[in-house]
């Protein structure tokens, strides 16, 4: 932490890398930092983690076996304290990933604030073509140390930073250190309007401009969407996107 120390001692800001992205997948690392001090910790899931899991977060099924469960542990323990609390703010990219994650092993959020529906938002005409936490880490040259990717722990470091690039963006424009919380959960209540695609035939172009030329690719990606969210597995900021592009 820097000169936010204080403003920041609700802040828990929190990655977790896990089994896979399905709804039977769960965690085996967690890692978050709290009022400056960083925990971390590897746990045995309750199912192998996928290879394709593994080729993101070089995370394997040999590293975790003699490690604990995360059910039961002593960070469980802790972030059930903490994250029931209304005074403490769960600060996650793609948050609600991490949250539902959390809940299986019965620990759940009150608030959060999501770094990527911020990110998204404070970039009303979509000028970047994602939003990725990588990514926005080289585009605002945000300088972090010992910070590999696909790390629960170098994640977080990651977000503390980007966490702090936005909020100065925000207080820069007049606003007090609440207001700036207050509108931060705002915004990441909300499902988020996509502005270009960043996948598929229609990379880089606009949704709007899509919606004109080709409407049968938003109804049938819609249709996957609506599909996938049947499955457990939803996507509430393209369904939202497309809902609102096609009506």
């Amino acid at each position: 932490m820097n000169d936010y120390s204080e403003q920041f001692k609700e802040l828990v800001f929190l990655d977790t890398e896990t089994t896979g992205g399905d709804p039977e997948d769960r965690v085996c690392q967690v890692a978050y930092i709290y009022q400056g001090v960083e925990y971390d910790e590897l746990f045995k899931p309750p199912l192998p983690i996928k290879p394709d899991a593994s080729a993101v977060n070089h995370i394997d099924n040999h590293m975790v076996a003699d490690k604990g469960d995360f059910a039961g542990s002593d960070m469980q323990a802790h972030l059930q304290q903490l994250l029931q609390e209304d005074k403490q703010i769960l600060i996650a990219h793609n948050a609600k990933f991490d949250i539902t994650m959390l809940q299986k092993d019965d620990v759940e959020t009150v608030r959060f604030i999501d770094t990527l529906k911020v990110a998204r938002h404070m970039d009303p005409e979509g000028k970047l073509p994602k939003y990725g936490m990588q990514y926005l880490r080289y585009k605002m040259d945000l300088r972090v140390e010992n910070a590999p990717a696909h790390n629960a722990l170098g994640d977080i470091r990651v977000l503390v930073k980007l966490f702090e690039r936005l909020y100065q963006k925000h207080i820069d424009s007049g606003l007090s250190h609440e207001e700036v919380i207050a509108d931060f959960e705002r915004v990441s209540q909300l499902p988020s309007l996509i502005k270009k695609f960043n996948f598929g035939k229609h990379i880089g172009k606009a949704v709007a401009d899509v919606a004109n030329e080709d409407r049968g690719y938003l109804e049938w990606l819609l249709k996957q969407k609506q599909t996938q969210r049947a499955e457990g597995n939803p996507d509430e900021d393209w369904e939202f996107t497309l809902d609102t592009y096609l009506n």
